[in-house]
This record gives structure tokens, C-alpha cells and sequence, in this order.
């Protein structure tokens, strides 16, 4: 009988493709170390499975340009996700990322794709190694993992260069401070610089190291990510040690796997195709009255969408038509609007629509 009281949600869920997605949010992890939030226009549930990776379809300086960055994020909250790039000294992507990509801009971004993940190779006792800005996809299984209430054993090993490089510090200090089946132990190279206090390990990850904080790793599902050096000295220490390499796990990150750079070309030239064939004259006005502005947008664009594009920031919340947030006055014209209960008959009565899930049939006039 409850069951009744349960509306389903008008959704999509994200699957392999290319996808049009606008940046929500940047936050500043580190000094050097931003992450970017993604959302789309329309409601989609960005499911993946944790440690999964995405290719950035970008242009730079007049040339197109791929490349491929782990979901930091967790599917445990599906209407976003979110990539952490560190700013490389004389990285291309890296450093246009940090110095252009702001809230608000769009970008095409294709996957999910990857065999790094928790979801293909699960188990009660786990390890994780990670080092640098290689902490990504160990942080989107950590973040599944604490979501979901798993019941894992989690040691988590990470490694950075000093106390201000380590990325999401006090996130993972909060999750392993709730559980006391997740256990986290950071190593830093260097403390002794710009006065910066480090009370934890101090130099380079060993076996020493590895026993005193994982003394049963060799009984562990182990993923690791991190730069090649890092990844070589761990592979070392377990095959001396005789581990069973059929446990262990790893990702590099750094050039698009060729594969997945063939196939993001392809679909790019082919959208690139469909967008000239793409009569002017099919494309749909939407008005914005207030603001005097207006813009064409294709038949499966949002009324939000066209606001966005032009600058015009209608509040948002939940993106999918159940919060009510983004409830504007129409004017002229009719959309055709699925939501999920975030507006009243009466306020239709009234020419209110949900901007985020309504799309214009025919020419649209809207106050704001």
C-alpha cells in the first residue's frame, strides 16, 4: 500500500556517449588542485561505478583536444559529478582548466568508461594506495563506500609531497572519523618546508610503512593509483612479497587510453556533422521579457538552458522538476513541462512553468 505514495521520477540515466554538460561549481582543494562540477540542463542521473574515468572534449588555442580525467565524485549523489585537476607545470589541459573554466560555462564531455573500479572486482577487506593527485578515483570509491554504508574493511594509504598538498584533507578526516572500520593514514615526502607541522609518516611509502598500517595487506583487494614511480615501488613491494597480482588494481592517470581517444573523435565529428546540418529556422525563440533578451534553442533544450545561455541565472536547486526552485511566469507561447511535483495546478493555472524542465513548443515568452 505505500507504494502509492511514491511518484517515479522523470529522469535519464547517464550511459557511454558524448554529453553536453555545464559547470556548476569550482572548488579550490589545494593550492594547486581544483575540482569542477558538472551537471546537465535536463535532469540525469550520473551513474557510474566508482573509479570510472571521462574525456574531456575540449579546444585550446584553435586545436581540438582530448583527454581523460577520474570522476572524483560518487554515484551516491547522481545529479552531478565532479573531475579534480592539478594545475601541471606546462600542462595544456590542466592549466586552461584552472585559468578558463568557470561556473556557468558548458562543455562536452564523453564516457563514463573504465575497468578501475569497486564495483567489478568487490570485497570485505580492502586497501588503497594512492599518491599525489592519483587520490581521485580511490576518493569516488571511499565517498561510494561511506554513502552506502558498506560493510568493508577500508585502509586507505595516501601520499602527498608536504601537509598543504593533500587533497580533500578534511573530508577524508571526517569519513574515517565515523567509522572505525575505515582507517586512514597519510604519508608526507617533505614537512620540514614554510614552517609546515606534520605530526604522521614522514618520507616515502614502504614495506616498513605498508606493515605498520595495513599489517594484513597481503589479505586485501588492493587499488592503486598514483605517478609511475609510486605505482612501480608498490607493484615491487607486493610481488617480492609474493602477493596474488590477480587482487591488485591500478590506474594511470595522464594520456587518453587510444581506444577511447578513436572513438571520442568519431562521435565528435559526428556531432560536429548533425550541428551543420541544423536549419536555423527549426531552432525555437524563447524570450526573456524583463531582461530583453532572446535566443533560438533546439527542441530538446530546457527554457533554464536558453536562460543560461544568455547569462540569465534562474535558481535551481534540484534540476529535475521537484523543488519548485526555478518557477517562472510565462507570458506567451506553450511548453510542454514534465515535472515531478514542484508546482501547484493552480500556479499552472496561473501561466506559472518550472524553467528546468519545460521546452518550448512553438515561440515562448517568459518573464525574467
Amino acid at each position: 500500500m505505500t507504494m502509492q505514495f511514491f511518484n517515479p521520477v522523470t529522469t535519464q540515466t547517464w550511459t557511454n556517449g558524448r554529453h553536453q554538460v555545464r559547470c556548476v561549481k569550482v572548488i579550490q582543494e589545494t593550492w594547486n588542485v581544483k575540482t569542477f562540477c558538472f551537471m546537465a540542463d535536463q535532469p540525469v542521473m550520473f551513474f557510474f561505478k566508482p573509479g570510472q574515468f571521462v574525456t574531456l572534449e575540449l579546444e585550446i588555442a584553435g586545436k581540438q583536444v582530448m583527454r581523460s580525467y577520474t570522476i572524483s565524485s560518487s554515484p551516491s549523489i547522481p545529479y552531478s559529478f565532479s573531475i579534480t585537476v592539478k594545475r601541471l607545470p606546462g600542462g595544456q589541459v590542466s592549466n586552461w582548466l584552472h585559468d578558463n573554466l568557470g561556473a556557468g560555462d558548458e562543455m562536452v564531455v564523453h564516457g563514463p568508461v573504465g575497468d578501475f573500479n569497486v564495483i567489478d572486482h568487490p570485497a570485505d577487506k580492502v586497501l588503497m594506495l594512492s599518491g599525489g593527485v592519483g587520490i581521485t578515483p580511490l576518493m569516488s570509491m571511499t565517498r561510494w563506500f561511506f554513502d552506502t554504508n558498506a560493510a568493508v574493511d577500508l585502509e586507505f594509504v595516501h601520499c602527498s609531497q608536504a601537509p598543504n598538498d593533500i587533497i580533500y584533507h578534511r573530508e577524508l578526516v571526517h569519513m574515517f572519523s565515523r567509522l572505525p572500520e575505515f582507517r586512514l593514514h597519510i604519508v608526507c615526502e617533505r614537512s620540514d618546508e614554510l614552517s609546515q607541522a606534520w605530526a604522521g609518516f614522514r618520507g616515502y611509502l614502504s614495506r616498513q610503512m605498508l606493515s605498520l598500517m595495513a599489517p594484513d595487506y597481503l589479505e586485501r583487494e588492493i587499488f592503486c593509483c598514483g605517478p609511475a614511480p609510486f605505482m612501480q615501488a608498490v607493484r615491487q613491494v607486493l610481488l617480492e612479497d609474493g602477493f596474488d597480482m590477480s587482487h591488485y588494481h591500478q590506474e594511470s592517470f595522464g594520456a587518453t587510453p587510444l581506444g577511447v581517444q578513436e572513438d571520442v573523435i568519431e562521435l565528435a565529428e559526428q556531432a560536429e556533422a548533425e550541428a551543420e546540418e541544423v536549419d536555423v529556422a527549426d531552432l525555437t525563440p524563447v524570450e526573456f521579457a524583463s531582461s530583453g533578451k532572446s535566443i533560438r534553442i533546439g527542441e530538446s533544450e530546457t527554457i533554464h538552458a536558453a536562460a543560461a545561455k544568455l547569462g540569465l541565472h534562474i535558481p535551481k536547486a534540484c534540476g529535475m522538476g521537484i523543488c519548485g526552485t526555478c518557477r517562472v511566469m510565462k507570458l506567451e507561447g506553450e511548453v510542454e513541462m514534465e515535472h515531478n511535483g514542484g508546482i501547484t495546478e493552480e500556479d499552472e493555472a496561473e501561466g506559472y512553468i518550472l524553467s528546468c524542465c519545460s521546452k518550448p513548443k512553438g515561440k515562448v515568452v517568459i518573464d525574467y
